[in-house]
């Protein structure tokens, strides 16, 4: 009894789907959930984080160089919206009192309510017999462009100066005023924590106060810079998942015929 068996080739080719069963990373039904969920969180926290930015802070774009170094002419900042009974020594805080401008004014605030403050000795600003180191003021220029008498903050009030202190109009062009150049804490709308035009960043914190007292602490605006940038790159990541899975599974499918014999 004889037979033969004749040779028989087979070819398979790889599904269109780029060779999944529905559950691979290139195109599979997990890779798009994965995908959508991205995206979603992505929005979330790229829309939550304007929002919240929205809420928490408001711009200024400063006219004039009072504030320089720190801040110049022209500069965008944001300002924390803050109630007056948070602002601490060295704040650059924005106010709006009626017998310093009708407009919006930013300066540091260097006493508080039962302070008293002077200028200078040796040089430097003293507040409540302390003298202050003052690193925010331009380089090689003293506290003060000159000398004033001592101040004793009213309570509720602030005492307050810029930081370019040779054209400041601030507390010592008031002192001749009933306040004696002090304003109510009532008449601050917000604490500036950053300048963002241009791209300066944070202000950092006047730690030549803390011997006086705790001073203030960053605001949110880290936190939400980091919201918005994680968000944008999920929802971008998210959406390049399809087309990136599809150029995947289309390379696959062109070299994924396997010979079988």
């Amino acid at each position: 009894m004889g037979g033969s068996t004749g040779g028989e080739s087979a070819t398979r080719t790889a599904p269109r789907g780029g060779g999944t069963d529905g559950t691979g990373p290139a195109g599979g039904r997990t890779g798009q959930v994965v995908s959508g969920l991205a995206v979603a969180l992505g929005l979330v926290l790229f829309l939550g984080g304007f929002a919240w930015g929205a809420v928490v802070y408001r711009p200024y774009t400063v006219p004039t160089t009072s504030m320089a170094p720190t801040i110049g002419a022209g500069d965008r900042v944001l300002a924390e919206r803050v109630d007056g009974a948070e602002v601490r020594r060295g704040d650059v805080v924005v106010f709006k009192d009626a017998t310093w401008a009708n407009a919006p004014v930013l300066k540091r605030v260097v006493a508080v309510g039962g302070d008293t403050v002077a200028c200078c000795t040796d040089g430097k600003l003293t507040v409540n017999g302390k003298q202050v180191d003052e690193p925010y003021l331009p380089e090689g220029q003293a506290a003060e462009a000159g000398n004033f008498p001592t101040v004793t903050v009213p309570k509720g009030r602030l005492f307050l100066l810029g930081d370019e202190r040779h054209g400041s109009l601030d507390s010592t062009a008031h002192l001749a005023d009933a306040a004696q150049g002090t304003v109510s804490r009532d008449t601050v709308t917000g604490r500036v924590d950053a300048v963002v035009w241009p791209m300066d960043g944070m202000l950092e914190r006047a730690t030549g106060f803390e011997e006086l007292g705790p001073v203030s602490e960053a605001g949110p605006l880290r936190t939400i810079g980091a919201m918005v940038v994680v968000g944008a790159a999920l929802v971008l990541g998210g959406a390049a998942y399809g087309p990136v899975a599809k150029r995947l599974a289309a390379r696959r499918a062109r070299t994924g015929s396997v010979g079988v014999g």
